[in-house]
């Protein structure tokens, strides 16, 4: 999918992909204007912001792009936050300067330890100069002395100021306003991302600030990493002049993002590279991308990219965001109160609301800390896992210099390194959540919502009025319980007008229509006119309740391969057989059953799909007492049960068509609710009562992280529908049936791929996008709510709440498609990886 959604964003990678293919240096990169996207019109840059830049380093780490474009953008960012860095902006942006940083940033805290002496390397984030460094006499009464810097470096002399001391042992010390701080300084090195002989230096200076230092104010050597294609340095501040302090600018939080965008590319090259590998790599008679162990790692891997794309997609635009930034500079605040409101999320800022981002507030605001927290926790992380696995995949070559495996893992550790150690991200991350902070997920929406706004609040208002009774006829006649669906059971509400319904209706609490919801879309693209009047209103008032009657004891993730036989009779059929794992049987009306009509044709060939009236002789159920004491799932026994012609949806032997829609609405649904009790939501609310131990609050934080992630993904699926929306030449009117007028049912209606927030697609390229990144989700919900259940028992093993929820986890990653399944799913459609034999 990549870090950006639009149209635009992807013009703009593919743009940067071209161009690294061509030539590839920091000079390239300066003249295409990629090194000045976040930077204001105004101070020499494109007038984009943050999120663009992220599209651009992800290329950029995919392609592994060497030079000192990372650091020298990370700089332009800062810099374009600070008065200080008015005069510098420009030419960080045109590439005529370039510039490295201190990193890892400490994190935020009372004390940050004192720096490393030189000769000294019990810390690899802090080395020592290299050996042919500068020597380091004791300073004298007067002052400390240096000895020159090396090549044109200038000569420090003696000074006889008793003034402030700047960096002394990394704590700032009398940097207050309006003191000169033009004097030698003792502190010892720190590790920086870029050259040696970078032009500018930018530096922390204690108590959160920052300076943007020039080549003479410092003291630099080369030091060697684990990256071989990036530069590092020693850096030992000698002076700081006042006018280069640029305050506290979150250097630290932009420095994640950025690092956390380029491990997202080189988690996407090793997952691609990998799969490509094993598609063609045989062992054994057969492509090793066969085997479900290669599989699977690969499909995994896949779903930490996505994850981990979404966090520093949303941080990003967390960064761009003006409302979510604290604090005036007196020169600037006007131009805070004059900024635009941001238009809708995923899409380039404006140039004036792009400046007004960069120079309103200094300090982030607690919900775009939370965002880049969640970054700073999945995005690095990414890169590493991604990166091993592809070496896993790849075998020995993987393992050698004859493969560049190994320079995208060192790069991928880097990355981890200079971004800061993710397990204090997700203690920052815990103690914002669990404070109370929340990151908001709702679409922002364009212009033309607002009238379509202004109608749906008020028919909302007008059934808040309504009694529960009149308000429950209401919704099922007016269509306001699947508005996607076209009229008359729906509203043919465009993805728009389903977003604006889902938050309007919020507090509404619109009826669950529970197995009903999956059947309805299957009857109304596929059932005769007869059916849905027969079916759809009382299933929509809750008078008809629905159960699946499809897995059976030998067909479980294999449907195809069920045996209960439909035997033609006068009139209609018989259906003999058993089915199991069906929710809600004893109380149901009607079931959606599946049935072998054609036993010798193809396994997915020669079944039909039927409903079948659970009162009907011959239906017998057996509920199953689950791991929980409930007994929700049941045995259905069909002995010779008559279903009459009237009771076929669709054509006999094309039942599996049909039940693909449902399995489909099925699995959509499933990731719209995963979780519920046991959601990261549940979690903070629930921790926050409990003391935590350090590791315990740095596990809720990982946890949080994973759920604002799905939770991001879940939006940008929601955001990619609405632009497909808005691209896409408006479809006829779905018919009432495939057998009203003769219509294709592919044309019938949209409702077969339906996003995981309930937005009808609008296309068939947004079908194939959610359809992956439903199993995706899934994949990755299911997962997630398992953990959080097992995590708060663990803290509370008496409460009722989470006792129960522990053991009810389990079935989620059963339910639905297993996580087996949903592994191959993603393998096989999203990576292209064969099939099984």
């Amino acid at each position: 999918m990549g870090i950006g959604l639009t149209t635009e964003h992807r013009a703009l990678a593919d743009s940067v992909r071209g161009l690294t293919r061509r030539e590839a240096g920091h000079d390239a990169l300066a003249r295409q204007g990629v090194l000045g996207l976040h930077v204001p019109e105004d101070r020499g840059g494109q007038g984009f912001g943050l999120l663009e830049l992220c599209v651009a380093l992800e290329v950029l780490g995919e392609r592994r792009v060497r030079g000192p474009y990372l650091p020298t953008v990370l700089a332009a960012a800062a810099a374009s936050r600070s008065p200080a860095g008015a005069d510098l902006v420009g030419g960080l942006a045109d590439g005529s300067l370039t510039a490295a940083v201190v990193l890892p940033a400490e994190p935020p805290a009372p004390d940050n330890g004192p720096t490393l002496a030189s000769g000294t390397n019990d810390d690899p984030t802090h080395p020592p100069a290299a050996d042919d460094g500068p020597t380091r006499p004791p300073a004298a009464d007067d002052g400390p002395t240096h000895s020159p810097a090396p090549d044109d470096g200038p000569t420090r002399p003696p000074s006889t100021d008793d003034g402030p001391a700047g960096l002394v042992g990394g704590h700032e010390v009398g940097l207050q306003e309006g003191v000169s701080t033009d004097r030698p300084h003792a502190a010892g090195p720190r590790m920086a991302l870029g050259a040696a002989e970078a032009d500018l230096f930018l530096v922390p200076i204690g108590a959160g600030g920052w300076a943007l230092l020039d080549r003479a104010d410092v003291l630099a050597e080369p030091v060697s990493g684990v990256d071989l294609d990036r530069d590092l340095c020693a850096v030992t501040v000698v002076t700081v002049p006042g006018e280069r302090v640029l305050g506290a600018v979150p250097v630290r939080e932009l420095a994640a993002v950025l690092l956390a965008a380029d491990a997202c590319g080189v988690a996407a090259w090793a997952v691609a590279t990998a799969a490509e590998y094993a598609k063609v790599r045989e062992q054994f008679g057969r492509p090793i991308g066969q085997f479900q162990g290669v599989k699977h790692r690969l499909a995994a891997a896949l779903v930490v990219v996505e994850q981990a794309r979404a966090a520093v997609w949303d941080a990003a635009r967390a960064l761009d965001d003006p409302c979510l930034w604290l604090g005036e500079r007196p020169s600037d605040a006007t131009a805070r109160e004059e900024a635009p409101v941001p238009p809708p999320a995923g899409t380039a800022l404006g140039a004036e609301a792009r400046q007004a981002a960069a120079v309103a507030g200094t300090a982030l605001g607690a919900e775009a800390r939370l965002a880049v927290g969640v970054a700073g926790v999945l995005g690095v992380e990414a890169g590493v896992r991604c990166a091993a696995d592809a070496i896993q995949v790849l075998g020995g070559v993987g393992y050698t210099f004859e493969h560049d495996a190994h320079r995208y893992y060192r790069r991928a550790l880097s990355d981890r390194m200079l971004a800061g150690d993710p397990g204090v991200w997700a203690g920052e991350v815990a103690a914002l959540a669990l404070g109370g902070v929340r990151r908001s997920m709702e679409p922002d929406l364009p212009e033309e919502a607002a009238p379509l706004r202004e109608a749906v609040r008020a028919q909302a208002a007008s059934l808040r009025a309504a009694d529960p009774s009149e308000r429950r006829r209401r919704f099922a006649e007016e269509g306001w319980i699947m508005p996607h669906l076209p009229e008359p059971w729906g509203r043919a509400a465009s993805p728009l007008e389903q977003v604006i319904i889902h938050e309007e209706f919020r507090s509404l609490k619109r009826p669950n229509l529970g197995i009903g919801a999956w059947a309805v879309p299957s009857i109304v693209r596929h059932g005769t006119r007869d059916q849905q009047e027969r079916f759809l209103p009382g299933t929509f008032t809750g008078e008809i309740v629905w159960c699946q009657l499809f897995s059976e004891p030998g067909a479980g993730s294999d449907l195809a391969g069920l045996s209960t036989r439909a035997t033609r009779v006068e009139g209609g059929w018989t259906l003999t057989g058993q089915k199991i794992w069906t929710s809600l049987a004893q109380y149901a009306h009607w079931g959606i059953c599946l049935a072998r009509t054609s036993p010798d044709r193809p396994k997915h060939e020669g079944i039909t799909y039927f409903l079948v009236d659970m009162a009907a002789p011959g239906v017998t159920v057996r509920p199953l007492k689950e791991i929980n004491g409930d007994a929700l799932f049941n045995e259905v026994f069909l002995d010779d049960v008559f279903v009459p012609d009237d009771r076929v949806v669709g054509e006999v032997d094309g039942g599996w068509r049909v039940a693909r829609d449902t399995l489909a609405h099925e699995r959509v649904a499933l990731g719209d609710s995963w979780g519920p009790g046991s959601r990261h939501t549940d979690l903070a609310a629930f921790a926050a009562r409990l003391p935590l131990r350090e590791a315990r609050r740095e596990q809720a934080g990982r946890l949080w992280a994973e759920g604002q992630a799905i939770s991001a993904l879940g939006l940008r699926v929601t955001l990619s529908q609405l632009a497909a929306d808005r691209s896409t030449p408006a479809a006829p009117a779905a018919p009432a049936g495939p057998a009203a007028n003769g219509v294709p049912p592919s044309r019938a209606t949209t409702t077969a791929g339906a996003s995981p927030s309930g937005v009808a697609t609008a296309s068939s390229a947004s079908r194939g996008l959610i359809a992956t990144a439903s199993s995706v989700r899934k994949l990755l919900g299911m997962r997630h709510a398992q953990a959080v259940s097992e995590f708060c028992w663990e803290l509370a093993p008496a409460d009722p709440h989470w006792s129960r929820m522990i053991l009810a986890t389990r079935a989620f990653t059963i339910g639905g498609g297993t996580t087996e399944v949903q592994l191959n799913i993603i393998a096989e459609r999203a990576l292209g990886l064969p099939r099984d034999p």
